[in-house]
């Protein structure tokens, strides 16, 4: 129901890089100019596809000598189920797990029964959550590369923390798009506990001059390889494709050595084509961590006082509140920046 919610919020998200502006007050910094995005309920139901084309449908029926649309759909629904099949064979990313979103038929029922929200931008509804990306391995369905295929297990628990950690990040080191880092248990056991929960979120990143630009992010785990995966995609991206957009990096957590070396290793890709540089997705992965809780609490009261914004502004996000706002969660990513 979390997802739907949030389906229902993205949908109306005003595009970030279309509304720029500049504060020349001498204190005071905005990426984006944002435009209200209070979600005010209203009892009118979503337009649907039938509504919106109503009368070309009708037109159409009255041609075929058919009474009315209904009668026109079922005489269309063999080929119209024949081309939704040739579509999803010729579209559907292989290795994607099932669950890792909401289908597109919940989606449709969430559509007709969730309250609509007004902003000023009209942008298509997604329908599912970026697939994950199929990767090489015989780890699971998934596609996930089990850590035992990238590490020599054996010799690795044999290695002290440190000495293991060195050899991680210098797996990585040779290559610019990669990124890797060693989190100890206890933080990632925070983010995890609340990304549970908290499955998908929004965050930006500021462009100097240009304004932000808005990224979209869903976690979904593996147990049969006990690792994390997080997918950002380009939110732009994600309300045209809905479940076909392309995540521009992947982040994995493999959670082997939590136990018993209480470390996580992570290990992420950002994709050469997709239009994001990896000191973009660096500082994603920063927001991350601190919009999940892995660094609240430090920096005394004042510290913790921006943790609890962070903290409800994902909340806000995930249960559709009318107190989550664009314009506050660039206000958030800006203190931290």
């Amino acid at each position: 129901m979390a997802s739907l919610r949030t389906a229902g919020m993205l949908r109306h998200l005003t595009h970030p890089c279309s509304h720029v502006r500049t504060l020349r007050g001498s204190n005071q910094r905005r990426w984006a100019q944002v435009h209200d995005v209070r979600f005010l309920a209203t009892t009118q139901q979503p337009r649907s596809v039938i509504e919106k084309y109503r009368q070309k449908l009708e037109s159409k029926a009255k041609e075929e000598g058919l009474p009315d649309i209904d009668a026109l759909k079922q005489a269309y629904q063999d080929k119209i189920e024949r081309l939704r099949k040739e579509t999803d064979a010729a579209t559907k990313l292989p290795g994607a797990p099932a669950s890792a979103a909401p289908t597109a038929a919940a989606s449709d029922a969430a559509d007709s029964n969730a309250t609509t929200t007004t902003t000023e931008a009209v942008t298509p509804s997604p329908k599912a959550a970026p697939k994950t990306p199929a990767k090489s391995g015989s780890g699971s369905g998934s596609g996930i590369k089990p850590l035992s295929e990238i590490l020599d297990m054996t010799k690795a628990r044999d290695l002290p923390i440190k000495e293991l950690s060195a050899i991680w990040r210098l797996r990585h080191a040779t290559n610019p798009h990669s990124l890797c880092a060693v989190v100890p248990s206890e933080t990632y056991s925070a983010m995890d506990t609340l990304a549970r929960s908290r499955p998908q979120f929004v965050l930006p990143v500021p462009h100097p001059e240009q304004g932000a630009e808005i990224h979209f992010l869903q976690w979904t785990w593996d147990a049969a390889t006990a690792t994390s995966t997080v997918l950002f995609t380009q939110l732009a991206e994600y309300k045209n494709r809905g479940e076909f957009a392309q995540p521009h990096t992947t982040v994995t957590h493999y959670m082997d050595f939590s136990a018993d070396k209480g470390i996580v290793l992570m290990q992420g890709q950002v994709m050469e084509d997709r239009g994001v540089k990896p000191e973009n997705a660096q500082w994603l992965l920063m927001c991350l961590q601190r919009f999940y809780g892995g660094w609240d609490g430090t920096g005394g009261e004042q510290g913790q006082q921006r943790a609890n914004e962070r903290r409800n502004l994902l909340d806000w996000f995930a249960t559709g509140d009318q107190r989550f706002s664009v314009e506050k969660l660039l206000e958030e990513a800006e203190r931290m920046g």
